[in-house]
C-alpha cells in the first residue's frame, strides 16, 4: 500500500480496516504500507521470489502502473485496491469503487488478461502524453512541494499557465506503416481506445483490444485550446473537429528535440527521442469481477 497517498493520510486506520475486510472474506493477508520506491522494491522482491501467485496493490494509477510493469508477462495476478484520486484503471476494468467491494473481488479471485502499453520500455496501464500535460504535472508537483497547494488547485493554476504560455510540438508519428507530421500542444497515447477528452481522457470500453490510440489536439492558438478545454468540460468534444487520431500496435514519435517531457499514468519524466510506444496484448493477469457481477457500490 502506498503510504504517501492521500487515502492513508486522510484515514490512519485504513490498513487495519483493509486487514479486517480480508479476514471477514476468509483471506489471510499481511499489509505493508510503504513509500513508493520501497513499495516498488518490495514488489520486485516478491516477483523474484516465485513464492506468490498474486500481489495486491493499494494506491492510485501511478502506483498500480508501476507494479503492473513488474507483472508483465509473468504468471502472477494483480489485485487492485483503488485508493487514488481518480482510479481510472480500476474504473475501466470494472472494479468496485468502494473498499469492501474491491476486497470481495480480490477474495473471489477471478482473473482476466488485459493489455499493457509501454514507452521506451516504461510500462503504463492507462495513457501517456507528450507536450503541455507533462509540463502541467511538473508545475503542479512544484506547487504542492514548495507552496503547499492542494492537488486540484495546483493543477488548475498549472493548466491556466499552460494555456497562456501555449507551445506546440513538431512531431512525426509513424504507426503500422503510416506516417503523420503535425504540430500539437498535446499528444495522448492510450492503451486501447478512449472516449476523447482533454487533460484526462475519458473511459475505455475495452482493455484487451490490442491497439494503441494516439490523439493529437488540433488547437493552434491560446483561444483555440481554451475553447477545446471548455468543450471538454461540457462534454462536447468532437473527435473529427478537435483531434487527429492514429492507431496501431506500435508507434514511433520523432521530434527535433533530443529529449521530451512525457507523462505515463500521471507520472512525469524526461525521455530521449525517438519515443517508441508498443502495446503488449493481454500481458497482465488482473483480478477482476466476472462480466455478470456488479462492479461498484
Amino acid at each position: 500500500m502506498n503510504c504517501s497517498g492521500g487515502a492513508l493520510r486522510k484515514n490512519p486506520d485504513l490498513v487495519q480496516q483493509v486487514e479486517q475486510g480480508f479476514r471477514a472474506a476468509g483471506v489471510g493477508v499481511r499489509i505493508e504500507a510503504l513509500e513508493p520506491e520501497a513499495l516498488h522494491r518490495r514488489a520486485e522482491a516478491l516477483v523474484a521470489s516465485g513464492e506468490v501467485d498474486a500481489i495486491v496493490v493499494g494506491g492510485g494509477d501511478g502506483t498500480v502502473g508501476a507494479v503492473a510493469g513488474l507483472l508483465a508477462d509473468v504468471d502472477i495476478a494483480l489485485g487492485v485496491l483503488p485508493l487514488g484520486t481518480l482510479n481510472h484503471f480500476a474504473k475501466d476494468a470494472g472494479l468496485p469503487a468502494d473498499l469492501d467491494g474491491a476486497v470481495a473481488v480480490i477474495a473471489a479471485g477471478h482473473v482476466r488478461h488485459v493489455d499493457l502499453a509501454e514507452v521506451n520500455g516504461r510500462v503504463f496501464v492507462n495513457n501517456s502524453s507528450v507536450g503541455l500535460y507533462p509540463l502541467m504535472v511538473r508545475d503542479r508537483e512544484r506547487q504542492q512541494e514548495h507552496l503547499g497547494r492542494g492537488k486540484w488547485p495546483a493543477m488548475a493554476r498549472a493548466a491556466g499557465r499552460a494555456v497562456w504560455r501555449l507551445s506546440k510540438w513538431r512531431l512525426r508519428i509513424s504507426a503500422d506503416g503510416e506516417t503523420a507530421r503535425l504540430e500539437t500542444p498535446i499528444l495522448f497515447v492510450g492503451n486501447n481506445r478512449y472516449e476523447t477528452g482533454l487533460f484526462g481522457l475519458g473511459t475505455r470500453a475495452s482493455l484487451d483490444e490490442g491497439k494503441l490510440y494516439l490523439y493529437a489536439i488540433k488547437a493552434g492558438s491560446r483561444f483555440g485550446l481554451a475553447k477545446a478545454m471548455l468543450r471538454a468540460l461540457l462534454g462536447r468534444l468532437d473527435q473529427a473537429r478537435d483531434f487527429i487520431v492514429v492507431s496501431g500496435c506500435e508507434a514511433r514519435i520523432d521530434s527535433p528535440r533530443v529529449r521530451l517531457h512525457v507523462a505515463a499514468d500521471g507520472e512525469a519524466m524526461v525521455l530521449e527521442t525517438p519515443l517508441v510506444y508498443r502495446i503488449r496484448p493481454k500481458a497482465l493477469k488482473l483480478i477482476a469481477p466476472l462480466a455478470s457481477e456488479p462492479s461498484a457500490s
